[in-house]
């Protein structure tokens, strides 16, 4: 038996608008320099990968990544130095609920095996 854990950060309108996807979504942006490149990495549309960041950057009220309009020089994007501490942030609250679920499972095994025991 195992435990998975999901996090959805959600709106006053119970909206959820931040989620795992979105976390590997900003990782690829920030390992492409591109939303294109980093959504198709996702097999992502572009259209719905900027969407999606929009919607992010409209629901916590700051820019998370820097666009840059394609050119001679070609376009791309970066994270935002907030872009940057809101990934990392999430990622230790993610690791954090993910420890603390491991860990209270685990007295939930410990307490089935137990009864299990008791029935034999």
């Amino acid at each position: 038996m195992k435990v998975k854990v999901r996090i959805s950060l959600l709106n006053e309108r119970g909206e959820s608008f931040m989620g795992v996807g979105l976390v590997w979504l900003l990782e690829r942006i920030e390992k492409y320099s591109s939303i294109r490149k980093a959504a198709m990495d996702m097999n992502m549309s572009y259209a719905k990968a900027h969407r999606i960041i929009v919607e992010l950057e409209k629901n916590l009220g700051k820019k998370l990544v820097e666009r840059k309009i394609g050119g001679i020089e070609g376009g791309g994007a970066i994270l935002t130095d907030f872009g940057k501490l809101f990934l990392e942030r999430y990622r230790m609250f993610q690791d954090d609920v993910e420890s603390y679920s491991k860990g209270r499972f685990q007295k939930l095994k410990e307490f089935l095996l137990a009864q299990r025991e008791k029935a034999e």
